[in-house]
């Protein structure tokens, strides 16, 4: 299975994850859409401009987080897409919970997270009232629009994944306290010990969106 990170590869941070969630037999071929450049490139050519510009961020191969705009680099990925395609991969996945409307294949399967989690998250939470924890405080209205078609309104906090801090995680998990039933930590770079500092604050489900994501893959390659 082909993997796309919108950042640098390989991810050794979220790769176990989903290799222990996919299962024996599956190998993960790991490219990024940032592979080959440096940071002070990104900066000039990604960058986010204006209000309707949506913010990602992303992990480099040396552990330092970028953030840039996901129009600007919505054509890089394209262009893994088809590298893959070209290496005859039937079966990739998109390493990034963000909407990136138009991605297209030629004949391989594409597994975008944004398309599956919203209508699972709505089925698994029915009446519950759901909580999302983003990498960052600028997403906040961009996942509100992602989930609000499925007839949910989550309550937002920010937690970044690319600087982990326990206490940040603490932080944003006391801030839902009261407010939410369920919680997706909703980026594919959040790990185990990530999800276990927001478990130390509250005692409800909190779902690892990246070990979601190889589960529901596992039955189906």
């Amino acid at each position: 299975m082909g993997m796309i990170t919108i950042g640098q590869a390989p991810r050794t941070d979220v790769a176990p994850i989903l290799e222990d969630a996919l299962g024996e037999g599956i190998e993960l071929i790991q490219v990024g859409a940032l592979d080959g450049m440096v940071e002070s490139d990104i900066r000039e050519q990604l960058y986010p401009e204006g209000s309707d510009d949506h913010v990602l961020t992303s992990r480099l191969a040396n552990g330092q987080a970028v953030v840039f705009s996901r129009n600007k680099i919505k054509p890089f990925i394209q262009q893994k897409i088809n590298e893959l395609e070209g290496q005859g991969i039937g079966q990739i996945l998109l390493l990034c919970t963000g909407v990136f409307p138009g991605l297209m294949t030629a004949n391989a399967l594409l597994y975008e997270p944004d398309r599956l989690l919203p209508p699972l998250l709505k089925a698994l939470a029915g009446e519950r009232r759901l909580g999302v924890i983003g990498p960052l405080e600028q997403q906040a209205e961009s996942l509100r629009l992602k989930y609000g078609p499925y007839g949910l309104e989550p309550v937002y906090a920010s937690a970044s994944p690319y600087a982990p801090d326990r206490e940040a995680f603490r932080n944003a998990a006391r801030s839902l306290n009261g407010c939410a039933d369920l919680i997706i930590l909703d980026c594919m770079g959040y790990t185990k010990e990530m999800r276990s500092w927001v478990t130390e604050e509250l005692d409800i489900p909190v779902i690892l969106s990246n070990a979601l994501i190889g589960k529901i893959l596992s039955e189906t390659v």
